[in-house]
């Protein structure tokens, strides 16, 4: 296996996994140990009801394993959010994120050496997939059609969840107002130079994706992360109030110059196609206010932590070393120095 002289952060977003959560990490200290020359390995509990906290804090013990950093969530939160509570509190060069039951922590050999060459975002997509329901995966081949169309990249092959980010991009995006949700699609679209992979491992998650737990997320990246929603609506609203207008101008041509029109049609069809324009204009406004509020909003914290606990040894501080050496007597101060090493 090759080995990369980089500080590398990994990102383990796991739920109620209390039973394998040892072997899942330690197969990862393995793997990482002789990876990197420094590594932090971090795992978010999300909200897990089970006895993952216990087992955590007995693997951050001083017989525990090394260079663990947990933060356990009191809610459940979407995926994504998650992920980023890792990414913000990373301190490597670069940053995996990987779903242990999904994803392949072997594979990252491979990302670290398209990152270390000059590639700012690695995406790894694993070709087995989870069992997913049949209406799972029809309303993930709409979302991610219309995705598409709107923002340029098919999520789900551009922008998997495996990804190795360089620290930079990690900075650009906590740039965004709300960068919980735009660290979905941010890395594939914020122009960093990126390589798209795949490998082929077998998941050991055995549950089927259901489609009820995905609408809410896949509702808020199509309307939070592209205005193109409300824009049709603005659209459709100032085609509304145009079609109506031109109809208005028809009906007093009608008027006019017909002789045979029914007693009060000009005025009832008049009365319709004016409050409809007016109705138009107002859906156009407020659409146009909401994009503009939009654009401003900064909404409250999406989680919070309520533990946050590390392992009693830190591999890459033992490293730190402080020596003293005493210059040779032409050192004009005539005393030894402390230099850090």
């Amino acid at each position: 296996m090759a080995f990369f002289p980089t500080f590398l952060s990994v990102v383990y977003i796991v739920r109620n996994q209390g039973s394998r959560l040892e072997s899942i990490l330690r197969n990862a200290e393995l793997q990482l140990t002789s990876l990197v020359s420094d590594y932090e390995l971090i795992i978010v509990d999300n909200a897990s009801d089970d006895d993952s906290i216990g087992v955590l804090k007995v693997l951050t013990a001083q017989a525990g394993l090394p260079n663990l950093q947990v933060y356990a969530l009191t809610k459940e939160v979407n995926t994504d959010t998650a992920s980023w509570v890792g990414l913000e509190n990373a301190l490597g060069d670069f940053v995996a994120v990987i779903d242990p039951l999904i994803e392949d922590i072997g594979f990252l050999p491979e990302m670290l050496d398209k990152a270390l060459s000059g590639t700012d975002v690695v995406f790894a997509n694993n070709k087995q997939k989870v069992r997913q329901s049949f209406a799972y995966r029809a309303a993930c081949g709409i979302f991610n059609h219309l995705y598409k169309s709107f923002n340029g990249i098919h999520l789900a092959n551009e922008a998997p969840q495996y990804r190795l980010l360089s620290k930079r991009v990690i900075n650009f995006i906590l740039q965004h107002p709300q960068p919980a949700v735009a660290y979905r699609h941010l890395p594939a679209t914020g122009g960093f130079s990126r390589v798209n992979m795949e490998y082929s491992s077998k998941p050991l998650a055995e549950n089927t994706k259901q489609l009820g737990e995905s609408i809410d997320r896949g509702m808020r990246l199509l309307v939070s992360t592209t205005q193109a929603p409300m824009r049709l609506v603005t659209s459709l609203s100032l085609f509304g109030a145009a079609s109506n207008l031109i109809y208005s101008l028809y009906i007093v041509a009608v008027g006019l110059f017909k002789s045979d029109v029914a007693p009060g049609w000009v005025s009832m069809s008049l009365q319709h196609s004016g409050m409809f324009f007016l109705i138009s204009l107002v859906l156009l406004v407020l659409g146009e206010y909401i994009l503009h509020m939009a654009s401003l909003t900064n909404e409250g914290p999406t989680y919070h932590v309520a533990q946050e606990f590390t392992s009693a040894r830190m591999t890459r501080r033992e490293k730190l070393n402080i020596e003293e050496v005493a210059f040779p007597p032409n050192n004009s101060s005539g005393v030894s120095e402390r230099i850090s090493i």
